[in-house]
């Protein structure tokens, strides 16, 4: 990474802490601090937050998906497949991405993926 976006990536993940230290469940902030940890290799840190982000809005299978990746990223290959499986149960259905998403590349090297994956795709 060029040090220029380094360091505009550095700035935009203290500009988001501080909001969520006035403001710790403001979920847009959630949001972008937790891919901006991601983008940034602080994927433990990503993962805390995209466990915040499941308490407050339980029922997004967006959020859910993003809880999926950052498990796989960090190898917890069990947890990553709950997170995925529920996040298809509320509604996700962007297969073609799922396969491809780099995030996911843990989980798919998993042979139980394949078995969520031709299961979905085939609906």
């Amino acid at each position: 990474m060029r040090k220029d976006k380094e360091d505009n990536i550095r700035f935009e993940i203290e500009f988001y802490e501080n909001i969520l230290k006035e403001r710790p469940d403001f979920i847009e902030a959630l949001k972008v601090l937790s891919e901006l940890y991601t983008k940034s290799g602080m994927y433990k840190k990503g993962l805390q937050l995209d466990k915040r982000l499941v308490e407050l809005l339980p029922y997004d299978s967006i959020v859910y998906y993003n809880l999926a990746c950052s498990y796989s990223l960090i190898v917890d290959i069990d947890s990553a497949l709950k997170a995925i499986k529920k996040a298809i149960t509320l509604g996700y259905s962007d297969f073609a991405y799922m396969d491809k998403d780099p995030d996911l590349i843990n989980l798919r090297e998993d042979k139980r993926y394949e078995q969520i994956f031709s299961k979905n795709i085939d609906k």
